[in-house]
Order: C-alpha cells, then structure tokens, then sequence
C-alpha cells in the first residue's frame, strides 16, 4: 500500500506566521492592550485550544465572547494571508513525494472554505488528494476529519505520518495511531517541540527526508 503523509497547513507549509501575529497585534491595539512583542514570543505563547491563546494574548474571554473575537481576527488574517506563500522548500518538497508515490493530504483546523481558497490560491491543489478543513474558524476538529478521512480510505497507522509545527499536530497524531514530525519555525517553539518526543527537522526538506527514512523502516 502506497504511504500517506498527512500535512498541516497553517506554519508547516503555508508561511502565514507573520500574518497571524499581524493579526492578533491589530486587535491588542484597538483595546489599547500592549502588542504581541514579536515571533519569538509568539511562538512561546501560541497554543491550542486557540481560546487559551487569546487569553495570553492579552484579550479579555470574560468581557467579550471568543467566538467575536475570532470573527474579528479571521477578517484581518484572511486580509493579511493574501500575501503570504509557501514556506521555503515546501512546492520542491511536495513534488519529490508525489514522484515517489506518497499520497498527500492536507489536515488543517481552518474552515473548510477558507483552506481551500488558500490552497488554490498558492497553486498546490494538484498534489493533494483531499483538503480537510472544519466548519469553522475556532481552531478546533482536526482530529475529527483527520481520523474519519483515515477510515474512509481504510488507511493504517503504519502507511501514514503526520507533519505539522505544533505540539496539537503531534496530539492529533497520537490519537489516530499515527507517527508524527514536526517542522520548527512554525507557530510554536522548537523546545516545545521537542518535548514531545517526535523528530523535530528545520524544515520541509529535512521533513521530506524524515519521511523517506520513515517509508524504509
């Protein structure tokens, strides 16, 4: 049976951290609240479920509603993400793995619409079976179609990997059964990247690697 990578999109292959933090520093500002105070910073703070990121943003959840809140930030991320591209490696490394034979999806707690807006929008449709995204925009669900997507194609732990930037892409991972790697210089910081235990690689082309080694285990 052919091997499945399974990637996330937001930080591992669409390089839209600087979009995010943007983003989040437009809504501090109109509350007169202190900015994010940079990437690296950011990459500390960044976590899931995204409500507990906003709270340690600086944003009140007792004063205004979480999901207001992130109507509000998705408008001016999905202003900002327009001018965002692939990250370094990432088209190279996808074309590699289709010459191959890796089937390639995309699992993303984006909205189902919005992935797939982004990813026409980058040209990348063509190397990926499916995009699947959630109903909404509150960060949430990736487990859910990641895991009914596995079922759907009778797919077996051991035929896929996960790659993603963040600790939840290693939990997601986790809680279908599958093997995980994990990219640093996405959203999160490489130390807690680390801590989980999976192989952290510097980029898509070191994650390409991983994964051939993977293949030939």
């Amino acid at each position: 049976m052919k091997k499945c990578v399974v990637w996330d999109w937001n930080g591992t292959l669409l390089d839209d951290v600087g979009a995010c933090i943007q983003a989040m520093d437009l809504l501090l500002k109109r509350r007169g609240l202190p900015a994010l105070g940079g990437v690296e910073r950011y990459r500390r703070m960044f976590t899931f479920p995204v409500r507990e990121y906003y709270r340690a943003a600086g944003l009140d959840l007792d004063r205004e509603p979480f999901p207001a809140l992130a109507e509000e930030y998705l408008a001016e991320y999905a202003r900002l993400a327009k001018g965002c591209g692939p990250r370094p490696g990432a088209r190279e490394a996808l074309a590699r793995l289709r010459e191959r034979g890796w089937r390639q999806v995309i699992a993303s707690a984006s909205a189902q619409e919005a992935l797939e807006e982004q990813v026409r929008d980058q040209g990348l449709l063509g190397y990926f079976e499916a995009l699947l995204g959630v109903d909404n925009g509150l960060g949430g669900g990736k487990e859910g179609v990641a895991g009914a997507y596995l079922a759907e194609q009778a797919l077996s732990a051991q035929n896929v990997v996960f790659v993603g930037d963040t600790v939840h892409d290693w939990q997601v991972a986790r809680t279908v059964g599958c093997p995980c790697v994990l990219v640093a210089g996405g959203h999160q910081d490489t130390a807690r990247l680390e801590a989980t235990g999976a192989p952290v690689v510097g980029g898509i082309f070191q994650a390409m690697e991983k994964l051939r080694s993977t293949a030939s285990a």
